[in-house]
């Protein structure tokens, strides 16, 4: 009798433990099958390099996600296949919101990874080798990824810092893969406003001279008068309602890969970079890289005065009417980059 009861207390232990089990395998599955999509432009650019590192280094697969990306050739695109119901995420310029706001569209920004536009106007060495200034732009054909994209936006900033108007030139639209440098060469535009390493590789190939730059902090501050919130993941406000999980994965992962490009040098970066982004010059690459260093956010969250700034020269160029400091404030949520930032101690 004795022996029958150890064998019962054992079999049900046995039972118990498969079931636990089990129910450890199902929950891993559930979790690891969490499926994301996430709409950008320009998707082998340093624009995106937190992104790239984020899915490279496996953080991504870490916090529970299989993320699928949905590339597109300027980020008003990007925005158009979400609205469309094709993709669940954006990543691109926080300025999109201020667009979205005004049409009654309620999305919000929820991690920040770059904070400055990243993007550079060049003049063709070709076709303006004698212009020194953006002044000398007027009536000119400038190439931009997409109208309504940040490189359309930051064109035209350029354009009236230096007293011109959108007017004066007509913009192209080229993309931003390998239509850019094809634009460039045939001649069909005259300039060509991108960002990185595109830019970077055309300057070092003496095919464009840089007239304006917002890759630095110092060179942001000069052309939009301030700091300004750059590159970031934004969703409907009802997505991230109904899947937190969700976002607060890509939080995570997106944090945990700005926490890693804080201490990571020149190798590490090819090490995780895949080599078809490095535009065939592994040396080019790491010079943009250097570059847009410091231009990366530290730990994902937003801050209201370079929302309020950013809003100010989108209003300017846009004619937009105003807008209080409590309506930008809801346009992003740091819900979920706080909790990442306290995990990784970003």
């Amino acid at each position: 009798m004795a022996g029958l009861k150890s064998d019962r207390r054992c079999f049900v232990l046995a039972s118990l433990g498969a079931l636990t089990s089990g129910l450890s395998s199902a929950a891993e599955t559930t979790r690891s099958s969490a499926r994301v999509t996430i709409a950008l432009a320009a998707r082998q650019s340093l624009y995106h390099l937190p992104l790239t590192l984020a899915e490279q280094l496996g953080y991504f697969r870490q916090a529970g996600l299989t993320v699928e990306w949905l590339p597109q050739e300027g980020g008003s695109k990007a925005l158009g296949s979400a609205l469309s119901g094709q993709a669940d995420v954006v990543a691109g310029a926080f300025e999109h919101l201020f667009g979205l706001q005004q049409k009654g569209v309620s999305y919000q920004g929820f991690v920040q990874f770059g904070r400055t536009p990243q993007i550079a106007l060049g003049v063709s060495t070709r076709k303006g080798s004698h212009m020194r200034s953006v002044m000398e732009l007027k009536g000119a054909l400038i190439g931009v990824s997409a109208l309504d994209s940040a490189t359309h936006w930051m064109a035209c900033q350029w354009l009236l810092q230096n007293g011109l108007l959108p007017e004066d030139v007509s913009f192209v639209e080229v993309g931003t893969s390998t239509g850019v440098v094809e634009a460039l060469r045939h001649g069909t535009v005259d300039a060509l406003c991108n960002p990185d390493p595109v830019m970077h590789w055309l300057e070092q190939k003496n095919e464009v001279r840089v007239l304006g730059e917002a890759r630095s902090l110092a060179a942001t501050r000069k052309v939009m008068t301030g700091d300004v919130p750059g590159a970031c993941l934004l969703a409907r406000s009802e997505f991230l309602q109904r899947q937190p999980e969700i976002a607060q994965a890509l939080s995570d992962g997106v944090v945990h890969a700005l926490k890693w490009l804080q201490t990571a040098g020149p190798a590490d970066i090819l090490r995780t970079a895949p080599p078809a982004y490095w535009l065939g010059d592994r040396a080019i690459y790491l010079g943009a890289f250097e570059k847009l260093r410091e231009s990366y956010a530290t730990d994902g969250l937003f801050d209201v005065d370079p929302v309020l700034n950013a809003w100010r020269a989108q209003a300017r160029l846009k004619g937009y009417g105003p807008m209080g400091r409590l309506a930008l404030e809801r346009l992003y949520t740091n819900a979920f980059a706080s909790k990442s930032k306290i995990k990784f101690a970003a």
